[in-house]
């Protein structure tokens, strides 16, 4: 069975993917009519899939996240890869495979990455930092284990979240050592919490977005973290007003940097300003090392990539020594 990554355009598949997602629309046609986008994968890769001759059982058989076995043809829109799908149906337990076979995951075990932001919590010297940060965390459980950073911008795989997370502690020690008159604990602690709440701004299940919740599209998730952050002072009879408060509020409402990519505020310190930076490096060296990865081996440019402002990456041709 060929893996996403292999598809090349005029293949006939026959195989099991993970149906990653599956919005049902309409055509222009007159009468319209009901067809799915889709959205295949397996751990090599994703691929859009349109299905075009939906029943009403189909409208009632596939959702997002499921494993399914498929026959169609790989084709090429607006010069990106796409699967005619001609026959869908839901895999069966005696196919002998399972949702976790076809699921892409972090390249580090999540309990390696929960345990390193855990750590890196109980390392924080200052007193009330690390007891908000560690109210937070404790506040989202296990969904740390698991949950992607994103639907589809970046990290948006099995513990993305975490492993993110740990990406970012990394470059942000190395940024310490050589810019020292950062506060450390205050970086480390904007970067654990920074993304936090997206553990309940989405709705995920084996690092597969389905939806974002009620609260996730009303508030979003920095809203919501800077709110954790006054729930955490509040519980823990800190003073909610107080500096440290506002200043990790201003680190997480600002990490975005700009209205229109959802900050309310821009950067007004000097670590609020390394929390974003690194956190696009991070974000945008993953969706390149993704695209990189996924591309088909006999192609030199990547498909444009939305967190990249649009731009095909180019990879070149591969050494042939």
């Amino acid at each position: 069975m060929k893996t996403i990554k292999e598809f090349v355009e005029g293949d006939d598949i026959v195989g099991f993917y993970l149906l990653k997602s599956a919005d049902l629309k309409q055509t222009n046609a007159t009468p319209p009519k009901d067809y799915f986008d889709l959205v295949l994968a397996d751990a090599s890769g994703e691929i859009p899939a349109k299905f075009w001759d939906v029943s009403t059982a189909d409208k009632e058989t596939f959702f997002a996240p499921m494993l399914v076995k498929v026959r169609g043809v790989v084709q090429k829109y607006r010069e990106k890869p796409q699967f005619k799908v001609v026959k869908l149906r839901a895999a069966d337990p005696e196919d002998g495979y399972t949702l976790t076979d076809f699921i892409r995951s972090a390249p580090v075990p999540p309990n390696d990455l929960v345990y390193t932001i855990k750590t890196t919590a109980a390392g924080i010297s200052d007193t009330d930092l690390r007891r908000i940060v560690d109210y937070c965390i404790e506040k989202v459980g296990d969904k740390l284990m698991h949950y992607p950073a994103a639907k589809g911008m970046h990290h948006a795989f099995y513990a993305g979240l975490a492993y993110h997370t740990v990406r970012m502690l990394e470059l942000a020690e190395f940024i310490c050592k050589q810019r020292p008159f950062l506060n450390r604990d205050m970086l480390l602690a904007g970067i654990i919490l920074h993304d936090i709440a997206k553990t309940e701004e989405m709705t995920a299940e084996l690092g597969v977005v389905s939806e974002y919740s009620f609260t996730g599209k009303l508030m979003g998730h920095l809203a919501m973290a800077s709110t954790w952050v006054t729930e955490a002072a509040i519980k823990l009879e800190m003073d909610p007003t107080s500096e440290k408060v506002i200043l990790m509020q201003h680190m997480i409402l600002a990490h975005h940097n700009k209205g229109e990519w959802g900050s309310p505020v821009q950067p007004q310190t000097a670590e609020a300003i390394a929390l974003h930076y690194i956190d696009q490096l991070d974000a945008k060296l993953q969706a390149a090392e993704d695209a990189l990865d996924m591309m088909p081996d006999n192609e030199e440019w990547t498909v444009p990539l939305r967190v990249l402002e649009g731009k095909a990456l180019y990879r070149g041709p591969k050494d042939q020594n």
